[in-house]
């Protein structure tokens, strides 16, 4: 926790003044702390204005102008409260114990949430469909726009606050763990690394997990400005054992269809059809619990644990992906996804699990 934003109830206006110059281009907001760490209030130069104009002067304490009606983010409290201080236009959230002092700070510049979520990445497939380009490089290190395919989901999970992130991988295995050898996106990311090929879900099978709590499972080879925030409520409030990003896939029929009775009778015809289904993104949350009951170490890829699920009476639930959504398996998507960021348009999403990781 840097102690830029944090300053003593001792200290005076023209030192907050001071501090807050120091801290331009940033978020311009101070925490006052006690001798003892507990968070008395916030400042910020509008207060200081306001304190100013009432008539304190720049010797004056601090605390005669800060803001002690603050809003922090309290034990128990979560998501859910965070999503609610940043829609408020809050820019810094305190977090406090319960007995106010000073956990950490959460800079809405810099990160969207803190999501109590473990995140699994799997990058161990050959990628086959993209050769000859991941015959010396694996997909998840092939570039697009200047930066590796993967980097941008680790980014993604960077600004949901998820830290407890690993990568699975097997095929040019060696090359992925040196990617992560120092911290990306200052996130240090574990490896795990497979023996045989597990399916695309098998290795979750080899990554201890919080009792209790739910883990991200995705293909690190998507691209998708999805919001996990969304998706992590949806799966709480819903009390889910699995939640399925999926994205709206339409098939148009250029034929007339018929539709067809006992004896080769046409019943009626539905002139050239269009019928819209949801396909699965690849991007699952899954309860721990549920993993947990995988066989460690045994292959198996994840619609099957999301059917075992759904046979056993657990509830699963989809979670529609509104925004940017690039699967990319082949040379056609590989050239959309660089289209994509060289002219930062947004693609029309296109349907189908990547199995090929």
């Amino acid at each position: 926790m840097t102690d830029r934003h944090i300053i003593g109830t001792g200290a005076t206006i023209r030192e907050a003044l001071e501090r807050l110059n120091g801290l331009s281009g940033g978020v311009m907001t101070l925490v006052v702390t006690d001798s003892e760490g507990r968070v008395t209030g916030t400042v910020t130069d509008g207060d200081i204005r306001r304190g100013l104009i009432a008539g304190n002067g720049t010797d004056s304490p601090v605390t005669a102008i800060m803001n002690s009606r603050f809003t922090a983010l309290r034990p128990g409290q979560g998501p859910r409260e965070i999503a609610a201080a940043r829609e408020r236009g809050l820019k810094l959230l305190p977090e406090t114990d319960a007995d106010g002092r000073l956990l950490s700070l959460i800079d809405f510049t810099r990160q969207q949430t803190r999501l109590p979520l473990q995140a699994i990445l799997m990058a161990g497939g050959k990628g086959e469909r993209l050769r000859p380009m991941t015959l010396t490089v694996p997909k998840p290190l092939l570039k697009i726009g200047g930066r590796p395919i993967i980097e941008y989901n680790i980014a993604n999970l960077a600004r949901a606050g998820v830290t407890d992130v690993t990568v699975t991988v097997r095929y040019l295995a060696e090359q992925i763990k040196r990617h992560f050898a120092e911290p990306c996106c200052g996130i240090n990311v574990k490896i795990i690394e497979e023996d045989r090929p597990l399916g695309t879900l098998g290795a979750a099978s080899l990554v201890p997990h919080t009792p209790g709590g739910a883990t991200l499972v995705m293909n690190s080879d998507l691209l998708t400005d999805l919001s996990l925030e969304e998706m992590y409520l949806r799966h709480t409030d819903e009390h889910a054992d699995v939640t399925v990003a999926a994205i709206p896939y339409t098939v148009s029929v250029p034929y007339a269809i018929m539709a067809t009775g006992p004896g080769n009778t046409i019943q009626r015809l539905d002139e050239k059809p269009t019928y819209s289904y949801f396909a699965n993104a690849g991007i699952y949350i899954f309860s721990n619990d549920l993993l947990d009951t995988l066989e460690p170490g045994a292959p198996v890829d994840a619609p099957d644990l999301v059917e075992r699920a759904i046979a056993s009476g657990r509830k699963a639930i989809y979670h529609p992906i509104g925004g940017t959504w690039i699967d990319i398996g082949t040379p056609s998507d590989f050239r959309h996804a660089e289209e994509l960021m060289r002219f930062n348009r947004q693609p029309a999403p296109h349907a189908g699990e990547n199995t090929d990781n």
